[in-house]
C-alpha cells in the first residue's frame, strides 16, 4: 500500500469518533452519534443505557414584536419568531391564536389530485413550500386531512397513460420532461 492509499487516521485514532467523558448514568463510554435532530453524544452501551446529550445547543432568538402590526384573526401584535423550520411571522397571542403570515407560500395553481380522486368536500390546492433544508416541494393546503406531496413543479395536465390528474416537470439527462408522479406509472414525455 502506498502512502497516498493509507487513511489519515486509523479507526481508533479518528478525532470525531470518541469522547473522553464517561457516561454520567452508567459510567460507560460516550460516543458521537448522528440522528435526524443533529449530532449528539450517546452511551456506547445502548440499548442498555439510553443516555444522550445534544452537542450543539442552538441559540434561541427572542420574539421581535412588529410595532404597528395587527393579527387579522385576534387583533394582537405580530412578531418575528423562530420555529423549527426557521424564522416566521406569527401572532403574539399563541397558543390561543395560531395565525402565521404565509406570504412566503405560493399557490402552484394546480388542484390536489388526491382530493380530486377522493372527491372530498373541500378540494385542496397545491402550494409551493420550502422545507427546513431549503428544498422546494408542493403540498396540499388541506393538510393534515390530505397529506399529498410532490417534489417537482406540478402541471394541471392529466396523464394519458394512467389518467392521474397532474403531471410534474422534471429536468432529466434528455432535457425537460413531463412525468407522471404516480409510482406505478412510467409515463414521461418531452415538454
Amino acid at each position: 500500500m502506498s502512502n497516498s492509499d493509507q487513511p489519515l487516521f486509523s479507526r481508533h485514532e479518528h478525532a470525531l469518533e470518541k469522547c473522553e467523558l464517561p457516561c454520567p448514568e452508567c459510567g460507560g463510554e460516550l460516543i458521537i452519534k448522528h440522528g435526524k435532530s443533529g449530532t449528539f453524544l450517546g452511551c456506547a452501551t445502548y440499548p442498555q443505557c439510553q443516555y444522550t446529550q445534544q452537542i450543539h445547543e442552538h441559540e434561541r432568538v427572542d420574539d421581535k414584536i412588529l410595532v404597528g402590526s395587527e393579527c387579522p384573526l385576534c387583533q394582537n401584535s405580530l412578531a418575528v419568531k423562530q420555529g423549527r423550520y426557521g424564522m416566521f411571522i406569527g401572532c403574539t397571542n399563541y397558543p390561543e391564536c395560531h395565525y402565521i403570515d404565509e406570504q412566503q407560500i405560493k399557490d402552484a395553481g394546480v388542484s390536489c389530485p388526491q382530493c380530486l380522486q377522493k372527491k372530498t368536500k373541500k378540494m385542496g390546492e397545491l402550494l409551493e413550500k420550502i422545507s427546513r433544508y431549503g428544498k422546494v416541494f408542493y403540498a396540499c393546503d388541506q393538510y393534515p386531512k390530505c397529506k399529498y406531496i410532490v417534489n417537482y413543479p406540478p402541471v394541471a395536465q392529466v396523464c394519458p397513460k394512467c389518467h392521474w390528474p397532474i403531471l410534474v416537470k422534471r429536468t432529466m439527462a434528455s432535457g425537460e420532461m413531463l412525468v407522471c408522479p404516480e409510482k406505478t406509472c412510467n409515463y414521461k414525455a418531452p415538454i
